[in-house]
């Protein structure tokens, strides 16, 4: 475990750490689980290093730059859909022990894959609070049929994926919603100003550049999206956050940024030790327009 300023990380398995975790002591979830699942098994990660095949692939180029692989989520099978399936329907239901009444969980999903979550937190007694659409361009779909794209080039298979989802759910609040934030302190989103709601639009770029230097995690989120939804999580400003798949630990940076506590977990060592490192350096770094004053 690591301690540091207003967070804690841990080197841990979630599904480990929630059931031994108090009930309604969580405020809000922030988090973006493996949604494939299959793409972070060992011999995935190791064809990712490689380059060599698995379902990580490197999109096309179209300016020359070195581009990411991308997890190709159209390739999975009935029997890894049934898996994810699984994996939120025991996420979910930890998730709403452990939150307080009116507490958000704001989770990214893929368009492909987002029903087997809605179904699995419903099923778990959250309500559905809408989506949030991260508007970037990943270069993913879009494609002509493979091997028939000379014979077929006015056809795509999939569209060109230009937004990502995040899933916002709330476990439902004890009476009204004010009754619920003099109590507990949730049950709504944090507006970005007095004058300003919170939006479900939100352009985003990748993560490029020093974010990507000081985290180099094939799923990293940049600091200018993660601060604007961690910051709605909390309508009060107070409480604590958890991501329990930290990743690197952007959303825990994102915390820290704007003085809010967190919590981190994550099961790869790897990754976990790229959370110590990164967290306070991504903590310190100035976006125009979004920095805590």
């Amino acid at each position: 475990m690591s301690d540091l300023k207003g967070y804690q990380i841990y080197h841990i398995d979630a599904f480990e750490w929630l059931p031994k975790c108090a009930a309604a002591s969580i405020h809000a979830v922030v988090t973006d689980p493996p949604y494939g699942i299959v793409e972070y098994m060992p011999d995935q990660l190791s064809k990712r290093r490689s380059g060599n095949g698995g379902i990580w692939r490197l999109p096309q180029s179209y300016d020359g730059h070195k581009r990411s692989p991308m997890p190709r989520f159209t390739v999975l099978r009935s029997i890894d859909h049934a898996r994810i399936k699984e994996f939120h329907s025991r996420l979910a239901p930890l998730l709403y022990r452990v939150l307080v009444p009116g507490g958000h969980v704001i989770i990214a999903s893929q368009n492909l894959l987002s029903h087997l979550v809605i179904s699995a937190f419903s099923d778990a007694g959250f309500e559905i609070r809408g989506q949030i659409a991260r508007i970037v361009k990943t270069l993913r779909g879009g494609d002509r049929p493979k091997d028939a794209h000379k014979k077929y080039p006015n056809t795509s298979v999939s569209p060109r994926s230009c937004w990502e989802p995040w899933l916002i759910f709330r476990k439902p609040c004890e009476g009204r919603v004010r009754d619920n934030l003099k109590k507990w302190g949730t049950g709504a989103l944090r507006r970005p100003s007095t004058d300003k709601p919170f939006s479900d639009l939100i352009q985003s770029s990748p993560a490029r550049g020093v974010e990507r230097e000081l985290a180099p995690h094939p799923s990293l989120k940049p600091q200018a999206f993660m601060r604007q939804i961690v910051w709605a999580a909390l309508p009060l400003g107070k409480g604590i956050i958890l991501d329990p798949f930290m990743g690197s630990g952007s959303t825990i940076a994102a915390a820290e940024h704007l003085g809010l506590e967190s919590i981190g977990l994550e099961i790869n060592r790897e990754y976990f030790q790229i959370a110590q490192r990164a967290v306070p350096r991504l903590t310190e770094l100035e976006l125009n327009g979004l920095n805590k004053s």
